[in-house]
């Protein structure tokens, strides 16, 4: 079951994947970024200066998307060892019972997620859910859970919820320390497949931008206007 989901569903992350990256502009790209960072890290030839712009905007994207993805699969396997649901309540993610205790779950990708003031507001929402839970039945356990799907941090319990990483929190949500495990190789199917179609459209997407970013950016000597780029995304 966990294969035929996955295998479903991994073609969504591709699609949108590749859907991202062909709607991309140049334009849109240059007025995301620092450009002072690359301009530090010495970068003089368009198409190395283009190439790194669009990794790091394709990388910030890929991991919103494949987190989706991720959070979808852990509904998914609780709902099918513990009849777990998606939460509907603001900033959680998941709700399950399991050995009588109710746990209510906020899905992150990694460990390194936040800072202080989300996890604050992370806590707070915890404590408005237990809070509800609490009102609405008696004699009720609640535990709260920041689940990250990867990562190697010791199981802490934190001010008003328990951190989970990686193998311990898909043995919470799965009933099983190998579940992190049995999910990697559906993860990677037709990965070669869609990874090369991607890779022809990236090329191609390097080559263009690269073109545009010469004609736009660059002296007539060839070498790269920064003024004209920096007043690109800091002007006014």
């Amino acid at each position: 079951e966990i294969t035929a989901f996955v295998e479903e569903h991994i073609q969504i992350f591709h699609d949108l994947r590749l859907q991202k990256l062909q709607k991309l502009s140049l334009l849109e790209i240059l007025k995301r970024k620092n450009p002072y960072l690359f301009r530090a890290k010495n970068l003089t030839i368009a198409s190395d200066l283009v190439k790194s712009l669009l990794d790091a905007y394709l990388s910030s994207q890929e991991e919103g998307l494949f987190g989706i993805f991720l959070e979808k699969l852990a509904i998914f396997i609780c709902g099918r060892m513990y009849g777990g649901v998606k939460s509907t309540r603001v900033g959680l993610d998941l709700e399950f019972q399991r050995d009588g205790v109710y746990y209510i779950v906020s899905i992150k990708s990694g460990p390194f997620w936040g800072n202080s003031d989300q996890i604050n507001r992370m806590r707070q929402n915890f404590l408005n859910a237990a809070q509800e839970l609490s009102d609405q039945f008696s004699n009720i356990t609640v535990v709260a859970v920041n689940g990250c799907c990867y990562g190697r941090e010791p199981v802490a319990t934190k001010a008003g919820y328990l951190k989970l990483c990686g193998q311990p929190f898909w043995a919470l949500i799965g009933g099983d320390d190998d579940v992190y495990v049995d999910i990697i190789e559906p993860i990677g199917y037709k990965a070669r497949e869609k990874n090369e179609m991607f890779m022809q459209h990236y090329s191609a997407i390097i080559n263009q931008f690269t073109l545009e970013f010469s004609q736009q950016f660059c002296a007539p000597n060839g070498a790269i206007d920064w003024a004209r780029l920096v007043a690109l995304s800091s002007g006014r």
